[in-house]
């Protein structure tokens, strides 16, 4: 596996960070292999505190890897967000799919996990943060849910966090028109939690402070808090679904076409 993934622990805090940064921390098969094992290896640190999630360079994560789009160009077919191709509906952790995973599984740690965000978090990047517990955003930071601009959907395990976190007409807005939001409207949205000129800087402040509280305390906080949203197994399961549906359909492969040749698409009509 291609090294996409860094782990430091010091004093029970973790500083997890992307490091691709030539592509943007963009999400290749690697990276989501990476995404995967690190956060199962952290469910197992003893001793583990607090987590802080970062991209290198100038951006949290641009999403998924253009090599993945054009493949789909030429190729069709699905299974774009994991690398190979995969049953999307096959449970592989629980309530998740692998691709899932690599946002669930910061869910799934038993501690806190703080998103310093720089630069973009489009797409599966804006997903990844949104597996943290807080996003500590820098003031120039954008985000989009962007998947619509592909002929597709959030399917990384977005759907039930942002259900948790935005008001329904604001998601489905963000969702079907795939329009990038600045770090000010996601604070009003509910999706930042600050706004920070050194957010990687504030995120270790605060993963401090929580890893000088009581283990016992902040984990049972986590367990009860986790409770507090609405069952995320459905949910995953529908995003599923419907991208497995999507995936390598004629107006999904012409949204891609179209896109790479930076031209209007022309979309089959449905229905």
């Amino acid at each position: 596996m291609e090294h996409r993934v860094s782990v430091s622990i010091s004093d029970g805090v973790a500083d997890v960070r992307l490091v691709r940064a030539d592509k943007m921390n963009a999400l290749d098969a690697a990276m989501f292999d990476a995404l995967v094992a690190t956060s199962g290896r952290l469910a197992q640190e003893k001793g583990l505190r607090a987590v802080v999630l970062s991209g290198e360079g100038r951006a949290f994560c641009a999403g998924l890897d253009m090599g993945r789009f054009a493949a789909m160009k030429d190729e069709g077919g699905n299974g774009v967000a994991g690398g190979e191709k995969r049953d999307l509906a096959e449970r592989t952790h629980g309530l998740a799919n692998f691709p899932q995973q690599a946002v669930w599984g910061w869910r799934q740690l038993p501690v806190p996990v703080i998103a310093a965000i720089q630069g973009v978090a489009f797409g599966g990047g804006f997903q990844l943060a949104l597996g943290a517990d807080m996003r500590y955003l820098a003031p120039d930071a954008r985000m989009s849910i962007m998947e619509i601009k592909w002929g597709l959907v959030p399917d990384m395990a977005g759907t039930p966090i942002l259900a948790s976190l935005v008001r329904d007409d604001i998601l489905r807005e963000l969702t079907y028109t795939g329009r990038i939001f600045s770090a000010q409207e996601a604070l009003g949205y509910g999706l930042a939690t600050r706004i920070c000129d050194d957010p990687r800087a504030a995120a270790f402040e605060v993963a401090r402070e929580i890893a000088a509280k009581s283990p016992d305390a902040i984990r049972a906080a986590k367990r009860m808090l986790g409770k507090l949203s609405i069952d995320p197994g459905p949910a995953l399961l529908a995003e599923s679904v419907e991208q497995q549906r999507l995936l390598g359909s004629p107006n999904q492969t012409e949204a891609v076409r179209a896109n790479i040749e930076k031209r209007a698409p022309r979309f089959a009509d449905v229905g």
